[in-house]
C-alpha cells in the first residue's frame, strides 16, 4: 500500500511541476493559496445550501421571498465586493513587485473605500426598499412580498459588516494569506448556521429568524476580521487612523480595477434580476424551482469558484513581476483543472440528488424539472463555465478590467436576458428555457475571452 502511494506521488509531482510551477511561483505556493479558498467556498456554499433547506420548512412563500431578495442582495453586495477585488489585484501586483510599503497602504485604502460604498448602498436601499420590490417583484403573491420586505431590510443593515469582512479577506488574498480568510469565514458561517438552527428550526421564527442570524453573524465576522488585521497580521500592518485618511492616488488605482468591475456586477446581476422577474410571471412554484436549483448547482461550483478566486492572486503576482509566460501558463492550467474538478464533482454528486432534494421538502410535481436543470448544468459546466468565469478573473488580475466588464455586460444582456425571455416566456419553455439561455451565455462569454487571451492587449496595462 505504501509503495503504491509513493508511485502515485512520484507521478503526480512531475505533472504539478509541469503545469503549476514557474519562475514567479511554484505548485506548493499555488496550492497553498487554493486549498484554504476551496475549504472556505465549500463551507460557504454548504451553509447556504443548509440555510435554504431550513427556510424551506417555513413554506414555498418563504423560499421564494428569500430567493428573490438574495438576487437583489447579490446585485448590491457584489458592488462593494468588486471594489474589494480592485484592492486584491493591486495588492497582489505590489506583492509580486516586492513593494511592501505599498502593499500595506493599498490594503488599508481598499478597506476604507469598500466601507464607504457599503454604507451608501445600505442607506439608499432601506429608504427605497418598497418601490424597489414593487418594481422588480410586484407580481409576486402578497405573502411572498411581505417576507421579502423583512428580509431585504435585515440584509441592508448587515451590508457594512459583510463589506468590511470581504475587504479584509480581499487584501489578505492579495498577499497570498488565505488561511486567515478561511478561519474567519468558518467562524462567521458556522455562527450563521448555528443561529439559523436556533431561530428557524427551534423557535420557528421563519424569515425574521434568518434576518437576526445574518446580522449577528456578520457583526461577529467584521469584528474578528478587524481584530486579526490590527493585532495579528504583520504583512498589511492595518491601522484605524490610516484607514480614516483617504489616499486618492492609491484609491485611483484600486478604482481603475474596482469601478469597471462594480459596473459590470451591477449590470450583470441586474440582468439576473430582470431574468428573475420573468420567473415571477411563471408563478411561485417556478420561483421555488429556481431557488432550489440554484442552491444545488452551487454545490457543483465549489471547486471551480475557489480556482476563480485564486486566479486573481496567482496571475496578479505574475503580472507584478512582468512574467507574462508564467501568467499564460497558470491561466491555462487553472482552467483545465477547473474542468476536471467539475467532472469529478458531477460523478460524486448526481447519485445523491434524491437525498439532496428531500432536504428542501418541495412539491412532488416540481422535482423532475429541478433534476432536468441540474443534469443540463452538470453536462455544460465542464465545457463552458471554466473559460467563462476563470478567464475574466485572470484578465482582470492583469489590469484588463474595462474590456472584461464590457464583454461581460454585452453577453449578459444580449444573450442571457433577451434569449431568456424569448425561450422562457415567448416560446413557452418556462424555467428550463431561462436556464438554457444562461448556459448559452456562458459559451458566448468564453469565446470572447479566449479571443482576448490570445492577443497581447490584456497584459499591456501597467498599474504598479
Amino acid at each position: 500500500m505504501y509503495k503504491a502511494e509513493l508511485k502515485i506521488k512520484h507521478k503526480a509531482i512531475p505533472l504539478l511541476d509541469k503545469y503549476f510551477t514557474g519562475v514567479s511561483i511554484d505548485y506548493k505556493q499555488i496550492f497553498a493559496i487554493i486549498i484554504p479558498i476551496f475549504v472556505d467556498q465549500a463551507f460557504l456554499v454548504l451553509m447556504s445550501f443548509l440555510n435554504t433547506a431550513m427556510i424551506s420548512s417555513a413554506g414555498v412563500a418563504a423560499v421564494s421571498a428569500v430567493s428573490m431578495v438574495d438576487s437583489l442582495n447579490i446585485f448590491l453586495v457584489n458592488v462593494f465586493i468588486a471594489v474589494a477585488t480592485g484592492g486584491t489585484v493591486i495588492v497582489a501586483q505590489y506583492k509580486g513587485s516586492g513593494n511592501k510599503l505599498m502593499v500595506s497602504k493599498t490594503g488599508t485604502q481598499a478597506i476604507s473605500a469598500v466601507t464607504i460604498f457599503s454604507v451608501l448602498i445600505s442607506v439608499l436601499v432601506i429608504i427605497f426598499h418598497i418601490p424597489a420590490l414593487n418594481i422588480l417583484f410586484g407580481k409576486a403573491e402578497a405573502d411572498v412580498l411581505q417576507n421579502a420586505k423583512i428580509y431585504l431590510i435585515g440584509s441592508c443593515i448587515s451590508y457594512p459588516f459583510i463589506a468590511i469582512f470581504e475587504a479584509v479577506c480581499g487584501s489578505l488574498r492579495g498577499v497570498g494569506e488565505t488561511k486567515p480568510c478561511l478561519n474567519l469565514s468558518l467562524l462567521m458561517n458556522l455562527t450563521n448556521t448555528c443561529l439559523n438552527v436556533l431561530f428557524i428550526t427551534v423557535f420557528h421564527m421563519g424569515v425574521k429568524g434568518l434576518v437576526f442570524s445574518i446580522i449577528l453573524a456578520r457583526i461577529l465576522g467584521m469584528a474578528a476580521s478587524l481584530t486579526y488585521m490590527i493585532k495579528y497580521n504583520k504583512t498589511l500592518q492595518f491601522q484605524i487612523k490610516s484607514a480614516l485618511h483617504l489616499d486618492f492616488s492609491i484609491l485611483k488605482k484600486v478604482m481603475y480595477i474596482g469601478l469597471p468591475f462594480a459596473a459590470e456586477q451591477m449590470f450583470f446581476n441586474g440582468g439576473k434580476l430582470l431574468t428573475q422577474t420573468f420567473i415571477v410571471q411563471l408563478g411561485t412554484l417556478a420561483m421555488t424551482v429556481y431557488a432550489i436549483s440554484n442552491s444545488i448547482a452551487m454545490l457543483f461550483q465549489i471547486g471551480p469558484n475557489a480556482l476563480s478566486i485564486s486566479t486573481v492572486t496567482v496571475v496578479g503576482q505574475c503580472i507584478g513581476r512582468r512574467n507574462i509566460e508564467d501568467a499564460r501558463k497558470f491561466i491555462k492550467s487553472l482552467i483545465g483543472l477547473s474542468s476536471i474538478v467539475f467532472v469529478i464533482t458531477s460523478v460524486i454528486l448526481l447519485p445523491f440528488f434524491p437525498l439532496m432534494i428531500k432536504m428542501f421538502h418541495p412539491p412532488e410535481k416540481i422535482i423532475p424539472t429541478i433534476f432536468t436543470i441540474i443534469l443540463i448544468s452538470a453536462i455544460a459546466q465542464p465545457i463552458l463555465w471554466s473559460v467563462s468565469f476563470i478567464m475574466p478573473s485572470a484578465l482582470r488580475a492583469a489590469g484588463d478590467s474595462n474590456f472584461t466588464s464590457i464583454a461581460s455586460l454585452l453577453s449578459m444582456w444580449l444573450f442571457r436576458v433577451v434569449l431568456g425571455y424569448i425561450l422562457g416566456i415567448t416560446l413557452g419553455f418556462g424555467i428550463i428555457g431561462v436556464w438554457g439561455a444562461m448556459i448559452a451565455e456562458w459559451g458566448i462569454r468564453g469565446i470572447i475571452f479566449v479571443w482576448r487571451f490570445k492577443g497581447k492587449k490584456w497584459y499591456a496595462h501597467r498599474l504598479v
